[in-house]
């Protein structure tokens, strides 16, 4: 009997499972470094988390990425990335950036999203200066030489070819190509190749002129760093950068961000397996219910052969997909963009396979929605708590996580609010959120390789509407439920003590004094 027969006859699974709950003791997360912002006369934000240790890491973070861009210049960003690092008036060549960077004992790295731009460094704490003055110089006075970007243009059309062969990014791009259709948001972070042929250093440089503005522009430090000293090498460095005359906002507001229910099939009948994702529209970086989608996709989880596990995975869905042999590998995924975002499951598997994986998947999303238990809440909220927290840990960690979320929130979210939210979520939150957002939905779909098996695109909405429970399916009553938690970017009060509220029905134990 296939996996689809199975959604109409009675489910006999028992969803629960006994785990050990050892919780994380929060007066712990109460012990972190503070993190300090100071907003510069010229609007850039400087925020830093100061540690004991020899490192620091410093970056600056631009709220500039390929939405920002026109259907002209689509791909500017990225190449703008690529231009950054190859020579100033005062560093005249790219070897000369690196060989200051190598002799220091550094690191330096960049990458370019769709909302977001980022430039960041790994250095002792004696070099933060020097870091400071390398990124300054790099974002400010690059000389973006006509034939340095003419040879970049080769290393990036190449750089294009190799994502072009690799099916799980050719079908994120197919995704949000479908899912944002009309929106900047659709549209590759590389860009077409007619663009990548054609950008000219005046775009380039337009563009910086346009988005790398101090309302936009983040540096944030974490490790071996003096938030008092930073400050003044920010000020003295990036003295020269202006405030913008067209707010954020502004700029935002012209891009539409409406999700279109769609599929897009590419039939390839010579690859061996079908790559495909079905997605749904998410939640936003300040979302109140941020954190129970994320312990959704906890939940729904992700799975591969190679994994160690194997069938006896905590996954209720990997533990279907291993035992039943439905794929080659599948994840869950969550991306979030300022209003909006992306949640659902990416899959590889045989042609003669797919419709029962997708089956099983928005099963999976149904049985959230309608029926999960407490146990495996309480069990995923531990193992979203050591993920979560572990973005704590180490320098370069912490500096993207203090740069991203003063871009997205305007604040830092702090490892004890973080374990607050988290552990607050209850089984009405995780079936409110789930009930919302995948129940009765009509999903953006992209799938390539030999699809003759798929699905049809009603059969799969349809899925999304049937309730899973131990008597059956039934059709399920769609209701509306609104968040009552606050947003990300307001701070969470807690009404009690820590250490009375985030360890419920648990006594502290005694201490035992030597003998």
């Amino acid at each position: 009997m296939s996996n689809i027969t199975k959604l109409f006859v009675n489910s006999t699974k028992n969803f629960s499972r006994s785990f050990s709950r050892k919780t994380v003791d929060p007066s712990f997360l109460k012990i972190t470094p503070e993190t300090k912002i100071t907003t510069l006369p010229n609007g850039i934000r400087v925020a830093t988390e100061q540690t004991y240790g020899e490192v620091a890491s410093v970056g600056v973070w631009v709220d500039s990425g390929s939405v920002y861009e026109t259907e002209k210049n689509n791909g500017v960003a990225h190449f703008l990335e690529h231009m950054i690092f190859k020579g100033t008036a005062k560093r005249p060549t790219p070897q000369s950036i690196e060989t200051e960077i190598e002799n220091m004992g550094g690191s330096l790295n960049a990458f370019t999203s769709r909302e977001h731009s980022a430039y960041y460094m790994k250095v002792l704490k004696d070099n933060v200066p020097n870091a400071v003055d390398i990124l300054s110089d790099i974002l400010q006075n690059s000389k973006f030489e006509t034939s340095l970007i003419e040879q970049e243009r080769d290393t990036i059309l190449s750089e294009n070819d190799y994502i072009q062969s690799k099916e799980d990014e050719v079908v994120f791009d197919q995704l949000h190509a479908a899912a944002f259709q009309g929106s900047a948001l659709g549209r590759t972070i590389l860009g077409p190749v007619e663009n990548i042929k054609s950008i000219t250093r005046e775009q380039i440089q337009d563009f910086i002129n346009e988005n790398y503005t101090g309302d936009r522009l983040v540096i944030s430090a974490a490790g071996a760093v003096n938030h008092e000293q930073l400050v003044e090498q920010v000020k003295e460095k990036f003295s020269n950068v202006k405030i913008s005359d067209v707010s954020k906002e502004q700029k935002r507001s012209a891009i539409t961000n409406d999700f279109v229910g769609s599929e897009l099939r590419v039939r390839d009948d010579e690859q061996p397996l079908v790559h495909f994702a079905v997605a749904v529209r998410a939640l936003s970086w300040t979302d109140p219910d941020y954190f129970v989608l994320e312990l959704i996709q906890t939940m729904i989880g992700n799975w591969n052969r190679g994994i160690a596990a194997g069938k006896n995975i905590a996954s209720n869905l990997g533990e279907i997909v291993a035992t039943e042999d439905l794929a080659e590998s599948y994840s869950t995924f969550f991306t979030c963009y300022q209003d909006t975002g992306l949640f659902g499951n990416y899959g590889v598997c045989q042609p003669e396979r797919v419709d029962d994986l997708v089956a099983e998947m928005l099963k999976e999303w149904q049985r959230i929605a309608t029926c999960c238990n407490k146990n495996e809440v309480e069990r995923n909220k531990q193992k979203l708590l050591a993920t979560t927290l572990m973005q704590y840990d180490g320098t370069s960690k912490v500096c993207e996580g203090i740069g991203r979320q003063i871009l997205t929130l305007g604040r830092r979210i702090s490892p004890l609010e973080t374990y607050q939210r988290i552990n607050e979520i209850t089984v009405a939150d995780v079936q409110r959120v789930a009930s919302n957002l995948l129940r009765d939905v009509s999903p953006a779909v992209t799938v390539i390789g030999p699809t003759a098996n798929w699905p049809d695109y009603n059969m799969l909405k349809g899925w999304t509407r049937f309730r899973v429970s131990h008597t059956g399916f039934k059709y399920l009553d769609c209701n509306t439920y609104l968040p009552t938690k606050p947003r990300l970017d307001t701070l969470m009060e807690s009404k009690k003590a820590p250490s009375e509220k985030l360890i419920p029905n648990e006594k502290p134990k005694p201490i035992k004094k030597p003998k």
